[in-house]
């Protein structure tokens, strides 16, 4: 039974990720993620299967206007190199979580951690568009979290915001990549009958939160400067990092 206190917390931390996420176009599956483990509301495979709805459903949104400006050759490639890694991801989630749980969080933390160096620490532009297997290479990055723990995002986000493309088409390149990441990932879960009934009851109290959150955000963000918002979503990162690799130490 999910009290309500847990889901008050729940959505609390998806109003923040999504929040953070809108603002900076980052961390919305590592924030919950940690929050989520550090917090100990849902087990992290179950919470993987939390944020990918969520980020589906956000996709879902953000889509249904901008998918026009899908970059179709970085897109394809990294799908390319991506969905056979979010298989090995999967497995080795599926590995730790019955053999390790602290070696789970501890690969968590440290994703988190190194994830929130790109908050602050802005990749060079190429003068030329990367090659085939880059994208291919950071795709399968991409691919190996996106089946861990549904947070495909830090590889991607490093390569194509150094791509002399236009920030809308990173955007919505992105977040295709992420859906269908997404989308595969909640396929394996289904196929391997992993699935955890009260993941929908989570995303269904989580929706409402992240739509608001996204709505607010766009609407009134808050007078503070990108450095300065990076810096903040930088330091809720770390914190939830570190607080995650100490006790697994």
């Amino acid at each position: 039974m999910i009290g309500a206190s847990d889901v008050a917390v729940f959505v609390a931390l998806a109003f923040v990720a999504a929040y953070v996420q809108t603002l900076t176009g980052f961390a919305f599956g590592l924030l919950l993620m940690g929050g989520l483990a550090l917090t100990g509301l849902v087990p992290l495979p179950e919470a993987a299967i939390v944020v990918s709805l969520l980020t589906l459903a956000n996709a879902v949104v953000v889509l249904a206007r901008g998918w026009r400006d899908i970059a179709a050759r970085p897109f394809l490639l990294s799908l390319a190199g991506g969905l056979p890694m979010v298989v090995a991801g999967y497995a080795l989630l599926t590995l730790l979580a019955s053999s390790s749980l602290s070696m789970l969080r501890l690969i968590l933390g440290l994703a988190i951690i190194v994830s929130s160096l790109q908050l602050i620490r802005r990749p060079s532009p190429l003068a030329q568009p990367s090659g085939g297997p880059a994208f291919v290479f950071f795709g399968g990055l991409g691919g190996v979290m996106g089946g861990l723990f549904s947070t495909a995002g830090p590889p991607l986000v490093f390569q194509f915001y150094r791509q002399p493309l236009p920030h809308r088409v990173i955007r919505e390149t992105l977040v295709a990549i992420f859906s269908l990441n997404s989308l595969f990932r909640l396929g394996l879960v289904a196929v391997h009958g992993d699935w955890h009934n009260h993941a929908l009851l989570w995303a269904a109290a989580g929706l409402p939160a992240v739509l608001v959150s996204t709505y607010l955000a766009r609407r009134w963000p808050p007078a503070l400067s990108a450095r300065t918002l990076r810096f903040a979503a930088f330091g809720l990162l770390l914190l939830s990092g570190v607080s995650l690799i100490a006790p697994a130490l």
